[in-house]
């Protein structure tokens, strides 16, 4: 649970040491301005920008049931955070996998990659596809919804 936080808490420490750095030397609408730029990377890569992570279980048996796409993922990968502000409001329509959170979704991400946790996957009607295009994924959804 706490390695999903890491990266965020990581940007938020280097972030604090920077700016007491600068106020310190005096700097201190500098400070303000840095330690501002690395809060905001932190909150970008926290779980917090992702909707509610379910267990891979749980997202294959509702994505059966509605016809959604499951997307796995993992906080802290930028191709996941840039999947999720594009995709915008329609993110909270798919259901995603925390592969930090749930072993059998890393296991099932290294299936569909030949070993690799290679994040986003999305999968759609049982097929993964890898770091797919945004607006294919929001075509995958209308077509589901």
């Amino acid at each position: 649970m706490m390695r999903a936080w890491n990266p965020s808490m990581l940007f938020a420490l280097c972030g604090a040491l920077v700016a007491t750095g600068m106020f310190l030397k005096g700097d201190r609408a500098a400070a303000v301005v840095v330690l501002l730029f690395f809060v905001l990377l932190a909150v970008l890569n926290s779980p917090l920008v992702f909707p509610r992570s379910t267990g891979v279980l749980e997202a294959r048996r509702r994505s059966e049931a509605d016809g959604r796409p499951i997307v796995f993922w993992r906080p802290g990968c930028r191709y996941c955070l840039s999947l999720r502000i594009r995709l915008g409001r329609d993110a909270h329509q798919l259901h995603w996998v925390n592969i930090w959170r749930d072993p059998a979704g890393a296991a099932a991400v290294r299936e569909a990659n030949d070993g690799n946790e290679t994040v986003p996957t999305v999968v759609v009607a049982g097929r993964p596809h890898v770091n797919p295009d945004v607006t294919w994924v929001r075509e995958q959804l209308a077509r589901r919804t």
